[in-house]
């Protein structure tokens, strides 16, 4: 673990007059209380009268919520202790109003109360507001949360510290770049990233060769995104040694670097590099907009090589996970028919269209590619615990799961006890959960979204890289319904991960939670048609 010197947060210290002169999160900020009303102690007051008597979650995070707006210290000392509360609900409600200040005092009573805490949930819930609320100036008590004992809070600290955008906490948080754990390193290589520093482009080649593929990930784009001429024969070397999803980051990378479009032709990003070394600039910002357009038409020239299609979507992934959703109106027929006509399936059936090309897809895989499936509906079921190889034997066993697979709970089967044919169908079964599925996919252990605590089983650093999630209608059930919480647990636990997230829709739900959520985890939406 990286430990610090004093000279170090005194580094830090010293350039407070740097970060106190920034706002706190808009020109309206101040060290006065600007926006601070009687109202504000009043609210407060009612607060601690009443919110011990409310037991039930919902009305629990209702009151906390109702403290938004108010620009008062005593917010933070009624709300901090909500952070260790056992609901996730009321301890991300309490975050949010905590991320929400506009003037310094409230801000000033967070950072006192980080100094003082002790307890770790705690400690992540401040650093986790004063990274939303993109605060700055938070001193010494963040600084020393860098070498707290706890992984989490670690990384977070480094979050929070970065959020602001100021640039003078680069050499604070640039040595963590040889922590111990790999979330911390990958924190710090994103954060300098952000900030555009120097040292995102120097971290990144010293850690593009990490054991976690998690860290090698995070190096490459950093490399892409802070751009120097000397990231280019590093990243040309790491494609020719990654296999499946990071040679495409890579190749990414290098595109940004140099404006070249030679997609996944390492022998030409080769040539270019033996030709034009001892000369190459980088292109400027203007230079490199005026390249996109014939990049775009060059990307289609030289496409991926080696990769898994799934309704389209190429991957070179060797690390993939399919989650079907198999809920009752999946059995339901598509309506746009002529969409699917040269697809030769069996039906019409939204279900057996997706049988036939998840078979396809399984049955053109690569020996070298490991693959898993997740059906799920209410429930979820997995076809086998870990991934595995798809040599002959494998995917012959994935191909009966397939075949196998059927709608629960569908409206077609509610005849059959007047039939005699037995009971009716379970209809509680094919509602359609579809956060526990993503939860599992992304090993989220009971679906929490905030980092785990030091010492938890929970493994963030998981083995599939690539998830290509298919459903077709909104989520029923679950934990979580409300498709915009979904979206951001999702995406908040896939932090840590990395896992790219693919998602395909069929169906004549609305389906821009369905493409947000590809967007927001380095995907590809598919619409396949109503």
């Amino acid at each position: 673990m990286i430990r610090f010197s004093l000279v170090a947060l005194a580094a830090l210290l010293c350039l407070g007059s740097v970060a106190a002169a920034a706002p706190v999160v808009s020109p309206m900020a101040s060290s006065a209380p600007a926006g601070w009303s009687p109202q504000d102690e009043e609210i407060v007051k009612e607060f601690k009268k009443y919110f011990r008597k409310y037991k039930d979650p919902d009305a629990r995070t209702e009151a906390v919520l109702a403290l938004l707006g108010a620009e008062t210290a005593g917010v933070v000392e009624v709300l901090v202790p909500v952070l260790g509360d056992k609901e996730p609900e009321v301890r991300r409600a309490a975050a949010r109003v905590l991320a929400s200040f506009e003037t310094r005092p409230p801000v000033d009573a967070l950072i006192a109360r980080m100094e003082k805490e002790k307890k770790e949930p705690v400690r992540l819930g401040l650093l986790e507001a004063m990274r939303a609320g993109k605060y700055t100036a938070l001193g010494e008590p963040v600084v020393e949360a860098l070498e707290d004992r706890g992984w989490a809070v670690r990384r977070m600290a480094v979050l929070a510290l970065a959020a602001g955008g100021d640039p003078a906490v680069v050499p604070v948080i640039a040595p963590l770049g040889g922590d111990e754990e790999p979330a911390v390193r990958c924190a710090v290589l994103d954060s300098l990233a952000a900030l555009g520093a120097d040292g995102a482009a120097t971290l990144g080649a010293a850690l593009i060769n990490d054991e976690t593929w998690q860290v090698r990930a995070s190096a490459i784009a950093a490399l892409g995104k802070v751009r120097r001429t000397s990231s280019i024969p590093i990243l040309i070397e790491r494609y020719k040694v990654e296999e499946g999803r990071l040679q495409v980051d890579a190749a990414d990378s290098l595109t940004k670097l140099t404006g070249k479009a030679y997609g996944m032709r390492i022998e030409l990003w080769e040539r270019f590099w033996n030709s034009y070394s001892d000369r190459y600039e980088i292109p400027t910002d203007e230079e490199m907009k005026k390249l996109e357009e014939a990049r775009a038409k060059a990307n289609q020239k030289y496409s991926i090589q080696n990769a898994s299609n799934f309704v389209g979507v190429e991957t070179p992934s060797r690390s993939i996970l399919f989650v079907i959703d198999v809920s009752g109106s999946m059995e339901d027929l598509v309506v746009d028919r002529e969409q699917f006509q040269e697809g030769a399936y069996p039906s019409w059936a939204r279900m057996d269209i997706v049988k036939t090309e998840l078979a396809r897809t399984i049955e053109g895989l690569e020996p070298y590619v490991k693959f898993g499936i997740i059906s799920f509906a209410t429930g979820t079921k997995r076809w086998k615990k870990k991934l595995v190889p798809a040599n002959v034997v494998n995917k012959s066993s994935a191909l009966d799961f397939v075949k196998k697979l059927e709608p629960l709970g569908g409206n077609s089967k509610l005849d059959l006890p007047l039939g005699g044919l037995g009971a009716g169908p379970d209809l509680s079964a094919g509602k359609t959960n579809t956060y526990g599925a993503l939860a599992q996919a992304l090993g989220i252990e009971d679906g929490k979204s905030r980092a785990p605590k030091s010492g938890s089983k929970e493994q963030y650093t998981v083995e599939v890289d690539t998830v290509f999630f298919l459903s077709d209608g909104r989520p029923t059930f679950g934990k979580y319904i409300e498709t915009r919480e979904i979206l951001d647990r999702i995406t908040e636990g896939n932090l840590l991960r990395k896992v790219v997230l693919h998602t395909i829709a069929i169906g004549n739900f609305d389906k821009g939670f369905m493409r947000s959520l590809a967007v927001k985890n380095g995907g590809v939406f598919v619409d396949l048609g109503k």
